[in-house]
């Protein structure tokens, strides 16, 4: 019972670390959704992991009824896990979260197909999964990776790398690292590199220079 209620204390703390419209504890205990279905898995994973089958799935569809948020009893659930808003957030059964993971509204760590036994994502220390990101497979995503917004991701993620795209690509490697007990930890889903832009400047820039040159032949003339 102590260790549960340092586990939720742990818990308490991340949303009041990353998130600045936290007022108080009683705001959070009350009005989080994201706590409140975290909880509830960790009763429901202690369950799971004694055998028991029906009355952790009972559990889990209450927090969803409640939530909105999806959380199978077998997903193993790190420390300090921030699920902020939660809406439709679903987290497979074999899935494996790390501590000091935020995941967003609309966020899914699925499998890819109807196979057996490890099916679901692996996601590091420190990593943040955005708006609407779709992480599906059996793969690990490294730590202190960021996930863009919407992004759909198929294989793995090495550790501190930027994904965005569909399917995801990276698009940063190694920027910056973050220690595994630093809050600050960069929670930016707008501000990520958008390779597909970058190229069509690129092509632009070209367009115009080619238009330059052809501009000084015809005045030579």
């Amino acid at each position: 019972m102590l260790r549960f209620v340092r586990t939720i204390k742990d818990d308490v703390d991340a949303i009041f670390e990353r998130d600045p419209a936290a007022k108080s504890l009683i705001e959070v205990l009350l009005c989080y959704p994201g706590l409140h279905a975290v909880m509830l898995h960790r009763i429901s994973h202690g369950l799971y992991k004694r055998g028991l089958i029906v009355l952790p799935r009972i559990i889990s569809n209450i927090a969803r009824f409640f939530t909105g948020i999806e959380i199978h009893p077998g997903a193993k659930i790190g420390r300090k896990v921030f699920i902020d808003h939660g809406m439709g957030v679903v987290i497979g059964e074999t899935s494996e979260v790390g501590d000091n993971v935020t995941i967003y509204q609309g966020s899914t760590l699925g499998g890819t197909g109807k196979e057996k036994g490890k099916r679901h994502p692996t996601i590091g220390n420190n990593v943040v999964i955005s708006s609407g990101a779709k992480v599906l497979g059996p793969f690990t995503v490294g730590d202190n990776s960021k996930i863009g917004a919407g992004s759909v991701v198929l294989k793995e993620v090495p550790p501190n790398c930027t994904v965005v795209g569909v399917p995801g690509r990276i698009v940063v490697k190694d920027d910056k690292k973050v220690n595994k007990e630093d809050i600050s930890i960069d929670l930016d889903q707008v501000k990520l590199p958008d390779p597909i832009m970058e190229e069509l400047i690129y092509l632009r820039d070209k367009v115009l220079e080619l238009q330059n040159k052809i501009i000084e032949l015809e005045e030579k003339k």
